[in-house]
């Protein structure tokens, strides 16, 4: 039996250990989030002192605005493309730095630093790359490829936002996929050797079903980080050309911080978040099933 003075103790450690933490996510995510479902019955435009009741109309604007779901159309085919590269190049990468060849602490530390860079100073950076660099390059060579600016292209600056996320996204699963690879029984592996198995065959019926949980960890955070894009979307773009590349968090903020249409601004970012949330529940039940089978 616990003594009551121990039981208080507990509680006042727990409470003294979690109550910080509790109360920072309720400032910070929770009564932020409620309040901004609470917004979306109502229309401000941030100024005015009245907030007329506005019901579901507000909802009833994000389902008729053509622009806000091309952008969250726009957003998945991102998303998708993103995925897969960022997943693909960061396991390629991560099989190479485990492989034991030399310098592989240098070539980790130098895939993983460009995750180490702002989005807003990433997108600066690519911003001079594709409209100096690129076109120098181009010139010299005569890349047609490269002679005009992707950023000012409406089919081009989509793929510019593409590689750059990579490049930025790439090198951090690649830790991931690291510890993965490091976690394969290396005995598991040297008695398929031994029995033949080439490495190809190694990486496809052990190695693979084996990174599941890594594939289910990476997958989860490059699709968060896929649809919440902003800072890179500003900072390379700015939704250019023509709009061409307004992802959705880029036209929510507009719709409530430029439009000055706080509700349905609000009511876009609740659809968003369950868009967010449907993507990523099929994504780790789908996983959690694959890596049963496996």
């Amino acid at each position: 039996m616990i003594s009551e003075k121990n039981l208080g103790k507990r509680l006042g450690n727990q409470v003294l250990f979690t109550g910080p933490t509790i109360l920072i996510f309720c400032a910070v995510v929770l009564v932020p989030f409620i309040y901004g479902i609470y917004m979306t019955f109502f229309q401000w435009d941030g100024i005015s002192s009245s907030m007329p009741f506005v019901g579901t109309d507000n909802y009833a604007a994000v389902f008729h605005d053509a622009e806000f779901w091309k952008a969250i159309w726009l957003t998945i085919q991102y998303v998708f493309f993103m995925v897969l590269l960022v997943n693909g190049v960061a396991f390629f990468l991560a099989y190479m730095v485990t492989a034991g060849t030399r310098g592989q602490n240098f070539f980790r530390t130098a895939f993983f630093t460009p995750n180490l860079i702002g989005g807003l100073v990433l997108g600066f950076i690519w911003q001079f790359v594709f409209n100096n660099v690129a076109i120098n390059f181009g010139e010299k060579y005569g890349l047609a490829l490269f002679q005009t600016t992707w950023l000012g292209d409406e089919h081009k600056a989509f793929w510019a936002l593409v590689i750059v996320s990579v490049w930025q996204y790439a090198g951090y699963m690649m830790v991931i996929f690291v510890a993965g690879l490091m976690n394969v029984p290396k005995d598991i592996l040297e008695a398929a050797t031994i029995d033949g198995a080439g490495s190809w065959l190694r990486l496809r019926r052990m190695i693979l079903p084996l990174m599941v949980p890594s594939f289910i960890v990476t997958i989860f955070l490059t699709l968060q980080r896929g649809f919440m894009v902003y800072d890179v979307n500003f900072a390379l773009t700015k939704g250019g050309p023509f709009g061409s590349t307004v992802m959705a968090s880029m036209h929510v903020f507009n719709k409530a911080f430029r439009s000055y249409d706080y509700g349905v601004g609000q009511a876009e970012a609740f659809v968003l978040f369950f868009v967010v949330a449907g993507a990523t529940i099929l994504q780790v039940y789908f996983s959690k099933k694959l890596e049963v089978e496996a």
